[in-house]
């Protein structure tokens, strides 16, 4: 029986450690919230009370990471607003405790961050040109894992998350002069997400970089506007003077690699 740990259980982490003991599976989840171990624990998650902050550790990371030969580090930058953290930092501190440990494998979840708004057409094959902080971090981290040669990683560059009642509709819904109208959008479902993860462990790819993006790209103003009308929410209003082309990333590379279908498209 295999076991695995996932470093997040949130969002995504939770529902993917559901998955991951339907296909039977020992999962370990950590979660910074002591009101969430009792919720890990009755979906039959072994809990972990574990913060990863620039400057250390806390929590049993050796217990955690114990007996598992896969480790899913699923923990966001926060660096949006008027939020920040070295989150460089925080992995570079965590990977000690995976060097120790018994991880033969790493999935980091990623983002298309890494990528410039104005980058055309994105393949596998592209080299990352971040402008965010955020994206500069994230790429700089994934770094820190592909070059540590005790354990193999997998790099999975997410586009915007969909599902389980999220969707960027809507913050975007009656705001106004909102950017790069023609530029496509890049979505994923929270379905293909713990698809493709899934995949990935199951199928046992190591030393690999996949985006992970729906294949259907249709133009900003397009899809917010239809989405917002479908969601009964007010349109969103987009700046016409804008007129940057942004980027379209291809999953193409992931879809061959894994023999991958996506779930989740035109519906997204």
């Amino acid at each position: 029986m295999r076991e695995i740990s996932i470093l997040g259980c949130g969002w995504l982490g939770l529902p993917l450690g559901q998955a991951f003991l339907e296909k039977g599976y020992v999962v370990r989840g950590s979660t910074t919230s002591v009101e969430k171990i009792p919720l890990l624990q009755e979906l039959g998650i072994s809990p972990f009370l574990i913060t990863v902050n620039p400057d250390g550790v806390a929590g049993d990371v050796l217990s955690f990471l114990s007996r598992s030969d896969t480790l899913i580090i699923d923990i966001p930058p926060k660096l949006r607003g008027n939020a920040s953290e070295n989150f460089v930092s925080k992995i570079r501190g965590l990977i000690p405790f995976i060097e120790d440990s018994k991880v033969v494998n790493v999935v980091f979840i990623s983002s298309i961050s890494v990528y410039g708004e104005n980058q055309g057409l994105v393949t596998a094959s592209t080299h990352p040109e971040p402008v965010t902080e955020s994206g500069k971090q994230l790429l700089e981290s994934e770094q820190l894992l592909l070059d540590n040669a005790k354990f193999s990683t997998t790099i999975v560059r997410f586009g915007g998350l969909t599902g389980n009642n999220r969707h960027p509709v809507r913050q975007l819904a009656g705001r106004q002069d909102l950017d790069n109208p023609d530029a496509p959008i890049n979505l994923i479902d929270i379905s293909d997400c713990i698809g493709i993860v899934l995949s990935i462990v199951e199928q046992r790819i190591s030393d690999a970089v996949f985006n992970a993006v729906a294949p259907y790209h249709p133009t900003r103003r397009e899809y917010y506007t239809q989405k917002a009308a479908f969601a009964g929410l007010a349109a969103p209003h987009f700046n016409e003077q804008q007129t940057e082309s942004g980027k379209i990333i291809s999953s193409e590379h992931l879809r061959e690699t894994l023999n991958y279908n996506f779930l989740v498209t035109d519906r997204i």
